[in-house]
């Protein structure tokens, strides 16, 4: 009997950790995308060229959506 709750044991144990451990690769990892001004200075234009919100968000203007439809290079 000893030795079936000790097993149990060490297999909630074990279990619980591989969660734990694996929620937080799901956090250390996954973040949501966010705007940064390193485009702005790559293309010389002001974040709202892209962005409705000037200070960047996921909505996008036309521009925008024409920018991120080209594989995030300035349309021609």
């Amino acid at each position: 009997m000893k030795m079936r709750v000790k097993n149990a044991f060490a297999i909630v144990c074990g279990t619980t950790g591989a969660v734990i451990i694996a929620g937080a690769m799901v956090l250390a990892v996954s973040r949501p995308a966010t705007a940064t001004a390193k485009f702005a200075q790559q293309t010389g234009k002001p974040c709202a060229q892209c962005h409705q919100n000037p200070t960047g968000g996921t909505e996008l203007t036309p521009f925008g959506e024409k920018f991120k439809a080209n594989g995030n290079e300035l349309p021609k």
